[in-house]
């Protein structure tokens, strides 16, 4: 019916039939908007320009997980930026040995240290957020990056995971990057300008589900949530706050306490592991990697920048959405993945997730990891 209907309507000079051209207007609208989608994505990723952050902002910054990595990265960035710096991270050394580069890179760049094991709790929480909050006081804060997060160290059921593991996930994920931020926040509302980002991850957004990471991945969900809230709630004031989307990996450790690394929190084995068993249970994230020490792949390659080519990607980003993928590989990645159905997705990680999970438990000698 349809098909002879066109038909006739092509060996005629009569107007189209109205379905015909519905479709064509549906069709149109849909190649207008996937053009105007992909030439906003070109512009995003190669030809928007940073912002000044300190003209901008302000002429001081704070990032957490600031001792290696990603964080290391950024600090120094921010540096040659122009931006004054306070370092937030657990080891004394690690924080001293940062300084002397920023000094090195940026001569003129002041640099505050503050120590603060961001996995604890209640009083010492408390007091390690007022020391942060004593090193800012008096400073033109306009920037804080909560760079540091918290994961176990392998694939894992949840009612594998002991509670002193995945409540430092939560310690560090949640509650310390919510502390840290509600400290510095008012101070930049009352002074009208000021930028949050709040290091998000793939396996929240990316990913339909993120299997045998459960705490991680929820975690990271309500950082995302948290931060494009605060977006809303914060514009009026001049007050930016964004998400930003990649992946980090633990560190080859074998202690049994909460260390940092690399900017990252790793809850670590408390059973000994040969560093190979570890790299082999990290990969079971998603590819959206960075290359650094913690990752058990070594050096850049196409989809895996360097932490210092993904922190300039990360600066540029500040001050846009709320929330963001700053490499712009990965946001193809990201896009490759929206193709897929939720359940082929959901099934690939799991199995991912087990075949992980079950090489580490053979390498431990069928104990789990956390």
């Amino acid at each position: 019916m349809v098909s002879h209907s066109l038909s006739a309507w092509l060996m005629s000079s009569a107007p189209p039939p109205a379905w015909f051209a519905a479709l064509v207007a549906v069709g149109m609208y849909t190649a207008l908007r996937s053009a105007a989608t992909f030439l906003a994505w070109l512009h995003r990723a190669f030809l928007r320009p940073g912002r000044d952050l300190a003209g901008r902002y302000g002429t001081w910054a704070v990032v957490t997980g600031a001792t290696d990595g990603i964080g290391r990265a950024v600090a120094l960035e921010l540096a040659r930026a122009g931006l004054h710096l306070v370092l937030v991270g657990r080891s004394p050394d690690k924080l001293a040995r940062v300084a002397k580069e920023l000094a090195a890179a940026a001569p003129a760049c002041k640099v505050r240290s503050v120590a603060f094991d961001l996995a604890v709790t209640g009083d010492a929480a408390r007091r390690g957020v007022a020391r942060v909050a004593a090193a800012v006081e008096g400073r033109d804060v306009g920037v804080l990056v909560n760079n540091a997060g918290a994961t176990y160290p392998c694939a894992a059921y949840f009612h594998e995971v002991e509670g002193p593991v995945w409540e430092a996930v939560l310690r560090v994920n949640v509650e310390a990057a919510t502390r840290i931020t509600r400290a510095l926040l008012p101070a930049m509302a009352a002074r009208g300008r000021g930028a949050v980002v709040n290091v998000g991850s793939g396996s929240s957004v990316v990913v339909p589900a993120f299997p045998l990471y459960a705490v991680y991945a929820a975690s990271k969900a309500y950082v995302d949530q948290f931060s494009r809230s605060l977006s809303v709630e914060y514009k009026q004031y001049g007050v930016d706050v964004q998400c930003q989307v990649y992946i980090l990996l633990p560190s080859n450790s074998r202690r049994s306490s909460v260390v940092i690394n690399q900017g990252f929190y790793l809850v670590a084995f408390k059973h000994p592991v040969p560093m190979v068993g570890l790299a082999v249970a990290v990969l079971v994230q998603i590819p959206l990697y960075v290359a650094t020490k913690m990752s058990p792949v070594k050096g850049a390659s196409p989809f895996i920048p360097s932490p210092e080519e993904y922190a300039r990607a990360a600066l540029r980003c500040v001050g846009y959405e709320a929330r963001c993928v700053p490499y712009w590989r990965h946001s193809v990645q990201w896009f490759l993945a929206s193709l897929a159905p939720d359940a082929a997705l959901n099934h690939w990680r799991l199995q991912t997730g087990l075949q992980k999970r079950n090489e580490t438990k053979a390498l431990l000698g069928g104990k789990d990891c956390s």
